[in-house]
């Protein structure tokens, strides 16, 4: 009798440290990543603007490659709507829609999740010129709270340093994509004509449509 009173004792008090921790933890997070794309930016924002592109570089797309997944709208435009239902767990069920756009510059999205747990977070991606390399930066970033005593989660499953770690590996997937498109459309190009312009022609085109 008297191990279980020291053992609910001993449980007691930690729950206790554990509340009492979580009060002076932040209840926000914000996380942002980048990477340098050897492209012009308007080149990169033509293809991060369309939110369907995401399927192929993100993580967290690529979790479950058999969910379902439906869109509404005009890719590329405010109030488009991608809304996915996986019976995988961890990927759950939600919908992520583009709610701004800085045309040339940044993409904002509101991403609401229903499964396993319902909440909100921002989510943006930007472009700009790097002057110093010559190459375009990508930052990728989401910001989100979790409400007391939740918010423990954020230091105990580091949180921010596992969405981090997918946003970076998506935006070198990313990086990846559109390097080797231009790789791709540059060996076809100079193989058809031998002017550069033509050649920096055809690479815009491509991946502006």
């Amino acid at each position: 009798m008297k191990i279980l009173k020291y053992l609910l004792f001993l449980i007691l008090f930690v729950v206790g440290i554990a509340l009492l921790s979580a009060l002076f933890i932040p209840k926000t997070y914000e996380v942002k990543k980048q990477v340098y794309v050897d492209l012009p930016p308007d080149t990169v924002f033509a293809y991060v603007s369309r939110l369907k592109n995401q399927g192929l570089f993100s993580v967290w797309a690529k979790m479950d490659p058999n969910m379902k997944v439906d869109f509404e709208g005009a890719d590329g435009t405010v109030g488009f709507l991608m809304r996915w239902d996986s019976p995988i767990e961890s990927v759950g069920a939600g919908e992520q829609e583009i709610v701004g756009i800085e045309e040339g510059k940044r993409i904002n999205y509101k991403i609401r999740f229903i499964r396993p747990f319902k909440s909100e977070s921002d989510s943006w991606m930007s472009t700009r010129a790097d002057v110093s390399s010559g190459s375009t930066e990508i930052e990728w970033g989401m910001t989100g709270s979790m409400p007391y005593p939740m918010n423990l989660f954020l230091v105990l499953m580091d949180l921010e340093g596992s969405i981090g770690r997918d946003l970076q590996n998506s935006l070198n997937n990313l990086k990846g994509i559109l390097e080797q498109q231009t790789s791709t459309h540059a060996a076809s190009a100079i193989s058809a004509s031998p002017t550069a312009i033509y050649y920096a022609f055809s690479i815009r085109r491509s991946l502006s449509i």
